[in-house]
């Protein structure tokens, strides 16, 4: 007798795509984040109290409030951007008077709004200017590999680091401009809630800043929806996508009848007919999750609050109404198998958003109560 070996089936060659190195990245990620800007708010909390305090002999401990710690960072934004300004205007002294002072009028439009907007569309539209400078990076023809490798996350590359590097990322001006503008309305949003509910927190906590609070949920929402998508990817589509290889070739019926020979589509709509059910597994990329994210956590905190288009029609709708037709919209793209989107990475933004309404502010309570501040770490610059 002769033995032999089993014959691998086509499933068997190809293997599977892991999620156990992603779901850690995306776990001591977060961890990381939420850990780094539980310690800096602390520090610079304490700093900005030393601070304070150096200042008049009136403001004790007791008396400091987190609004007096964010009135005095205001305070010191708009001095340095004075000072800033200053020499500009000396530097331009040489520049023809002709146009000396529209330069200086675009300065002044520029930074009026900024020293005017509140800490949360600031830091909204700081992400938005690192989403801009990836984008102009894709725009360079020899970096297009690298980007490629790098500013997408393929769920069948391996590759972990992608799931943070991809949520910066966009390829078309549109879709950049769209998640610009929704990160700047609920993203600012979503910070005034985590300020709001800090400011609730039971033994009370001074916070000078909310930044490095909305940047960590920022990067952990998209993170997690990320992952939501790369686990859909591995374990939903790919085995379908490995079955539809693994079956024998699909052939179209022979026509019987002259007619229905005529009727029968061209070769390249037969084959598109035939691989139509075939799902496909592609890169995704940009902020859409950590967005969704922003959005659901937005409309649990305001419930009453309206959204409407910037293009006609533009009909105010409840927030929690519209939020609720664009989750039903991504479960149908699923369910139907629609591919313009991420739908998956959609709903585990969705989902985030919800559970860090309901547990997020006890849980980053928690964090900064893990790192007590050294008085050492907080020196005064008086």
């Amino acid at each position: 007798m002769k033995r032999s070996r089993p014959e691998e089936v086509f499933s068997e060659k190809v293997g599977k795509p892991r999620i156990r190195n992603q779901v850690l990245f995306v776990a001591f990620g977060s961890l990381f984040a939420f850990s780094y800007a539980a310690a800096t708010t602390n520090v610079e909390t304490e700093y900005w109290k030393k601070r304070l305090q150096s200042m008049s002999s009136v403001w004790s401990l007791q008396s400091i409030t987190t609004t007096d710690l964010k009135r005095a960072q205001n305070s010191e934004l708009i001095r340095e951007l004075r000072e800033w300004f200053a020499k500009l205007n000396e530097k331009l002294q040489d520049a023809p008077a002709l146009i000396r002072p529209w330069i200086g009028l675009a300065f002044v439009s520029v930074l009026q709004p900024y020293a005017d907007a509140s800490e949360g569309k600031r830091l909204c539209w700081k992400v938005c200017l690192l989403n801009a400078a990836v984008y102009l990076a894709w725009k360079v023809k020899r970096w297009q590999p690298t980007m490629n490798r790098r500013f997408m996350h393929n769920p069948l590359s391996g590759l972990s680091f992608t799931l943070l590097m991809s949520m910066f990322s966009h390829k078309h001006f549109l879709h950049l401009l769209l998640n610009c503008m929704a990160l700047e309305s609920f993203g600012s949003a979503a910070y005034f809630y985590l300020m709001r509910e800090q400011a609730k927190s039971d033994p009370p906590m001074l916070e000078s800043t909310g930044a490095y609070h909305f940047l960590a949920f920022f990067v952990s929402a998209g993170l997690f929806s990320g992952l939501v998508s790369h686990v859909a990817s591995a374990k939903l589509l790919y085995p379908r996508l490995v079955k539809q290889f693994s079956l024998p070739a699909r052939t179209l019926p022979k026509p019987e009848t002259w007619a229905s020979a005529v009727a029968a589509p061209a070769g390249a709509q037969a084959a598109a007919a035939v691989n139509k059910a075939v799902p496909t597994i592609l890169p995704s990329l940009g902020a859409s999750g950590a967005i969704y994210a922003a959005l659901t956590m937005t409309a649990l905190a305001f419930p009453d609050s309206q959204v409407a288009l910037f293009i006609p029609p533009s009909y105010p709708v409840n927030i929690q109404y519209a939020v609720s037709g664009l989750v039903c919209l991504d479960a149908i793209g699923i369910l139907r198998g629609w591919r313009l989107f991420d739908h998956w990475a959609h709903l585990g933004g969705a989902a985030f958003g919800v559970f860090y309404y309901t547990y997020g502010p006890d849980i980053w309570a928690r964090m900064r109560r893990t790192f007590p501040v050294d008085p050492a770490d907080a020196v005064t610059n008086s």
